[in-house]
């Protein structure tokens, strides 16, 4: 639902940049170049992406449809797609980094290190690494990819920092403090960039009780331009946080994963996580605003301009996790389009905020029966419904195409005296320390879904035998691409759903899938490898993978 514009998220915090010494890194960051660096081929800070061709963001536009235009491969000669090559990063990661391409130059993340790749020959141009010091007592291990503008790349870090890199040879430029990892905040959300400012949010909301905040930096010298909360602290929708709420501080509302941007209206477009703690709701009674909602900001200042509240009264961990698709359907209408992981993909009219659909993509069950002791199984669970990757969009056929899980979760909850004064430490509301996100089922699947973008009825679905987390891409030679869990990559034929490709790249794909074109020939590149223990997987190292038509 759209909240009114008296519905305030308070003023942003504004802050003039200054031209302080750039703040020295806690630990040591270092670039390596490989046999293909040469910053004269590489990408030069003045050169422009071109649309047709790159992929330079981490939804390949800022308006995030995940639509290829070049149509060289297609349903009838994808059968011949072969690898070209396959790019070892050299250890086991959670990879869930959506690479970008720009100019010649594939870039990728780590949770540590960020690659630079020939996007022909997969050869290395450099990687550049940072440590942090003192580690935090936790460390996600996942980074979700870069920002690129104007010969820079930008990305977040476990360290609590933003790094600014120089696209052609790696050197740091600079890396400014964003949050205090100390207290949980981490970025390991794919920033995007634009307009000289560069747009990144904090993580941990619900899970260490931290406030969700939207911040822009200067690209030019990491100064940060304003700061925004992502949690109602003023005006009317500050009493979505009853009184009763200073027993648990309000907290939640953060943002982990990437974002769009209008860049004709300069408004953003931010999705938010689910508030803290998760489970317990009557320790936040309300509607919690603005969790679990796709928050729209003035990218200039930071000024809250609307909200549109997805999941009401959240108490599944079912935050609003991917980045929104922002596009014009072929009867001419101007969507949101949003998936969350309660399982449903909506569509958002931007002009009047109504909701023109709510289409569930996985099993709903027991959604609405209450938490308790006993414990209480629900789907999808908290690793269910739509997770960091969003939807993409085919202006060709007006389908949505969106990859979902179906994964159930039985929790036990706990109550507020549970806390016993120690309202630092990160809490769930579930009773078992052990297992703060409850038990999951044995058996999980996944979907990949296509949906009509005016009516959201569902033209076709693929049922997986693991769930379904990576990227989705779609092109004009009428494919859709995406990958599983077991390690199968897949190529689809967008208008009958039918498998048209597919090949084992023996490890898990929880990344990103994109499309480029270099010198008349259009690439596939996949980011593979995701060992993680939440999601139940062990994986060899990770690699990126590129693919091509033969010659």
């Amino acid at each position: 639902m759209a909240m009114a514009l008296a519905f305030s998220l308070g003023c942003a915090q504004l802050h003039f940049l200054k031209s302080a010494a750039v703040p020295k890194p806690r630990g040591q960051s270092s670039t390596v170049r490989g046999p293909a660096f040469n910053p004269a081929t590489t990408i030069a800070a003045s050169l422009q992406p071109n649309p047709q061709e790159d992929w330079t963001t981490y939804n390949r536009t800022l308006a995030g449809d995940r639509y290829a235009p070049d149509s060289a491969i297609t349903t009838r000669n994808v059968a011949t797609l072969a690898r070209i090559c396959t790019v070892p990063l050299g250890a086991r990661a959670v990879l869930q980094t959506g690479p970008i391409e720009v100019g010649g130059t594939i870039f990728l993340t780590t949770a540590k290190t960020t690659f630079a790749l020939d996007a022909e020959s997969c050869a290395l141009r450099w990687q550049h690494s940072y440590n942090y010091h003192p580690a935090p007592d936790f460390d996600l291990k996942v980074n979700r990819g870069v920002g690129y503008s104007d010969g820079r790349l930008f990305r977040g870090a476990n360290d609590g920092r933003l790094y600014a890199l120089d696209a052609a040879t790696g050197e740091e430029q600079w890396n400014v403090v964003a949050g205090d990892v100390e207290r949980g905040e981490t970025f390991p959300a794919a920033p995007i960039a634009w307009g000289g400012l560069v747009f990144i949010g904090n993580a941990g909301g619900d899970n260490f009780g931290v406030v969700g905040r939207m911040m822009a930096f200067d690209a030019a010298s990491g100064g940060l331009v304003w700061s925004a909360p992502l949690v109602a602290s003023a005006g009317e929708a500050a009493a979505t946080w009853p009184a009763s709420t200073e027993v648990v501080p309000r907290t939640g509302g953060a943002t982990w994963t990437s974002y769009a941007l209008d860049t004709l209206s300069h408004t953003l477009f931010i999705p938010t996580g689910t508030a803290g703690p998760d489970f317990l709701s009557a320790a936040r009674p309300g509607d919690n605003l603005y969790t679990t909602s796709i928050v729209e900001l003035d990218s200039r200042t930071g000024e809250f301009r609307a909200a549109h509240q997805l999941v009401q009264r959240d108490f599944h961990d079912w935050d609003v996790s991917a980045a929104p698709a922002l596009l014009t359907t072929a009867r001419g209408r101007h969507l949101i389009i949003a998936g969350a992981k309660d399982g449903h993909l909506y569509g958002i009219d931007r002009q009047s905020g109504q909701r023109r659909f709510r289409t569930a993509v996985t099993r709903i069950e027991n959604v609405d029966a209450p938490l308790t002791a006993e414990g209480t199984r629900f789907c999808p669970g908290v690793n269910g419904g739509i997770e960091w990757n969003g939807p993409a969009y085919s202006p060709i056929s007006n389908s949505i195409f969106v990859n979902s899980i179906e994964w159930c979760t039985t929790i036990k909850i706990g109550t507020v005296a549970d806390l016993k004064g120690k309202l630092a430490l990160p809490w769930t509301g579930a009773a078992e320390l052990r297992h703060p996100f409850g038990v999951q089922d044995s058996l999980s699947r996944g979907a990949l879904t296509a949906v009509d973008a005016d009516d959201g009825h569902i033209l076709w679905q693929f049922k997986a035998p693991t769930p379904l987390v990576a990227g989705v891409t779609t092109t004009a030679g009428g494919l859709v691409f995406t990958g599983d869990l077991k390690g199968t990559f897949y190529g689809f034929d967008a208008a009958t759903g039918a498998i048209v490709y597919q090949d084992s790249t023996g490890a898990p794909i929880g990344g990103g899938v994109i499309s480029y074109t270099r010198h008349g020939r259009q690439y596939i590149a996949v980011a593979v490898g995701m060992d993680a223990a939440t999601w139940q997987l062990k994986s060899p190292d990770a690699r990126l993978m590129v693919y091509a038509l033969p010659r």
